[in-house]
């Protein structure tokens, strides 16, 4: 397989041992315990398209990509002849790196060309600045890459208008320093190619439809310049990202929902508190539950991520787990929390430690929900249910990013919703 070593049976190991010990406490606790298996999936892989340029096709043959798996090969014919298309698969399923592709392919063709990213967050898009790095270094240093968004000193906007290829931005500063003066941006709008839209399933409800208003305006200062550019969309797995991306930029696209990425096996498992007061219906705390698995799967040996759904939880949670695990002076910062108002600085750090390893535990609020690489994680505890589906199922896929085994916990609290969710898994 290209992308994969080979499974890790320690870390499956590790993985079996902290099952066994759940259900254990399931046991000692007399409480209610659901577990599901996901099979793992050997994944399908495809040639390069052939419309792809030879040039582009070598860069990533260097770097050890000899094929693509079928989804990202499917999305990229159809990106290359001109369709709208809207790619949903599981989280680490590759999709970066499709339209990454795409506007390297265009630019091959046509130094002018020119391709928008937007991301709903200033995180993700630093995050996807460091990959194009990577691939601009493979290139020779020749492409023009900024971001553009509130951060942007002022003294660096002029240039990023006369110069950047490729533009990361995001809709809010779309809205109000990019389109109102499209005038100063008319090489941008006069050779735009691709306009790159991620994680989509972040624009819904009243937000998204203001998003919609966003595209509109969009494509009608590009008809202005003479362009009509080609949509990419990303999402994470939804029940309708053909419906919700044909809404976002009014026009058809092609859905491609098959995930040809190899996975290991996944557990989930829906742990429910015990009952503590039977007539009123209140259970355990979910946070010390939370505390207690969290602490178990990293006696196992796991690096573990636990979101939580607020600020104030995060940090109890946080401080459960030092208290718990940093007793000694090496022990310092393996525990970290992660969420809006740390510095810019402070979350590059943590996010760095999780890929090294060196941070064992993360807790974090949804700041980390969205594909910023964080490297490959074994088990993700949720405390409580985040609200939706999807939102929960982005969650757990920040484990088992190769393919060896992985482990998804969700801890219950006493609101109804989250009750119905382990009630009923075959719902979720």
């Amino acid at each position: 397989l290209c992308y994969f070593p080979a499974m890790d049976s320690g870390k499956n190991i590790r993985v079996e041992q902290a099952l066994k010990e759940l259900f254990q406490l399931r046991n000692d606790i007399e409480t209610n315990l659901r577990l599901i298996k996901i099979d793992p999936f050997s994944g399908e892989f495809a040639d390069f398209p052939g419309q792809l340029a030879p040039e582009i096709t070598a860069i990533y043959k260097k770097r050890g990509i000899e094929r693509l798996f079928s989804h990202q090969a499917e999305a990229l014919q159809n990106i290359l002849g001109g369709r709208h298309t809207v790619v949903a698969t599981p989280t680490a399923s590759g999709k970066t790196l499709i339209y990454n592709a795409a506007a390297l392919d265009a630019l091959s063709r046509d130094p002018s060309a020119k391709s928008l990213y937007l991301f709903p967050t200033k995180a993700l898009s630093q995050d996807q600045l460091a990959e194009l790095f990577d691939l601009n270094k493979a290139l020779g240093d020749k492409l023009g890459l900024y971001t553009y968004d509130g951060d942007t000193p002022t003294s660096m906007r002029q240039a990023i208008r006369k110069q950047a290829q490729i533009v990361i931005s995001n809709p809010y500063m779309l809205h109000s320093g990019i389109l109102p003066h499209h005038t100063k941006w008319a090489s941008l709008f006069e050779n735009l190619k691709y306009v790159v839209i991620d994680e989509l399933h972040y624009y819904t409800g009243v937000f998204g439809s203001h998003v919609a208003n966003v595209m509109r305006r969009l494509k009608r200062i590009c008809a202005f310049y003479g362009t009509r550019p080609v949509f990419i969309m990303s999402s994470a797995t939804i029940a309708n990202p053909a419906e919700l991306a044909e809404k976002l930029i009014e026009e058809q696209v092609v859905l491609i929902d098959r995930n040809g990425a190899p996975r290991g096996a996944k557990f989930l498992v829906f742990f429910n508190p015990p009952v503590v007061n039977r007539q009123l219906g209140i259970r355990r705390s979910y946070v010390s539950m939370t505390r207690e698995i969290a602490g178990i799967l990293l006696k196992a040996g796991l690096q573990v991520i636990t979101f939580a759904n607020s600020r104030l939880i995060t940090e109890i949670l946080v401080k459960y787990l030092k208290n718990d695990f940093e007793k000694t002076v090496q022990d310092r910062d393996t525990v970290r929390g992660y969420r809006g108002g740390y510095l810019p600085k402070l979350r590059r750090e943590i996010e760095k430690g999780l890929r090294d390893g060196e941070v064992r535990a993360v807790v974090s609020t949804n700041a980390l929900e969205l594909g910023i690489d964080i490297g490959s994680l074994d088990a993700v505890v949720l405390a409580s249910y985040p609200g939706s589906i999807s939102s929960t199922w982005q969650r757990i896929g920040r484990a088992g990013r190769r393919s060896s085994q992985s482990l998804g916990v969700l801890v219950a609290s006493s609101m109804p919703i989250d009750q119905y969710i382990v009630s009923h898994p075959e719902y979720f």
